[in-house]
């Protein structure tokens, strides 16, 4: 059981919880085709899952250009033998790629908003579309999608994030009942700031980083960073057969972040 066996194709797998995903699954059995933008990284990983004896590989991947993703998808299936799981994992911020005081309504070019757009929800589609033949081939297939805390409920500096977050959530739904004639399910995860490096920049950029990230988790009834390895745990229960009964859905991992409107200050613990 668990995902033993399984062939994963994982997106920004450079870093982060795609990379995590990545080890974790390696470490249970899986065999992962890791795929970024950020090549020397990327094989540096995959290179270090092998070492351990776990079974991986590297291909470079934009998950906006379709050449790139539907190489991608011949890659994972030909250094596989095949595709059983696709963790739309690739992701990035407005105040990843713009300075923050250029990220609200009024400051925000086109070209910002759109990019996050395109990565966020336009490349899991492309992804999703390209990886199709080879799932439907698989005798487990599923597609987990990253969205996010953001993806229901609105904070600052967020605006193209939130809607292609809130997109994804819909994406998911949506693909779900498209594919679940090829018995394929399709589910995304939320999870609130996790310990990467994009959320470690982003609290860097604040005019008082020690106060912003106690800012964040204090939002939680776990008040600290989640950590990658915790997702990718999520991650390979929802590609594993114990999930089989679980299909177009949203599970957040938040930290307790939405079960409630208030400050973790307001509790004695």
């Amino acid at each position: 059981m668990g995902v033993e066996g399984l062939r994963f194709v994982i997106t920004g797998a450079a870093t982060g919880i795609g990379e995590s995903t990545a080890r974790v699954a390696a470490a249970k059995g899986a065999s992962v085709m890791l795929a970024d933008i950020t090549d020397e990284v990327g094989e540096g990983v995959a290179a270090s899952i092998r070492a351990s004896g776990g079974k991986a590989a590297y291909a470079h991947c934009d998950v906006t250009s379709p050449s790139d993703v539907e190489a991608l998808m011949r890659a994972g299936a030909e250094e596989l033998g095949g595709i059983d799981v696709l963790h739309n994992n690739a992701g990035i911020h407005e105040t990843g790629i713009a300075d923050p005081s250029m990220c609200d309504l009024e400051n925000m070019t086109v070209e910002t908003f759109r990019k996050v757009l395109e990565v966020n929800a336009v490349g899991p589609w492309l992804c999703s579309k390209y990886a199709l033949p080879y799932l439907k081939e698989s005798d487990l297939p599923s597609i987990i999608n990253a969205a996010s805390v953001g993806s229901v409920s609105a904070y600052p500096l967020c605006i193209a994030y939130g809607t292609s977050k809130g997109g994804i959530r819909l994406q998911t739904q949506n693909l779900a009942v498209d594919l679940a004639k090829h018995g394929i399910r399709v589910n995304c995860y939320g999870p609130t700031a996790i310990a990467t490096s994009m959320v470690t920049e982003f609290v860097k950029q604040a005019d008082d980083p020690v106060a912003f990230e106690k800012s964040m988790t204090g939002k939680g009834l776990i008040p600290r960073l989640g950590l990658p390895e915790e997702v990718a745990e999520l991650v390979c229960f929802l590609a594993s057969p114990e999930a089989g009964f679980i299909n177009g859905t949203y599970i957040p991992i938040d930290g307790g972040q939405l079960a409630w409107h208030g400050h973790i200050d307001e509790l004695d613990l």
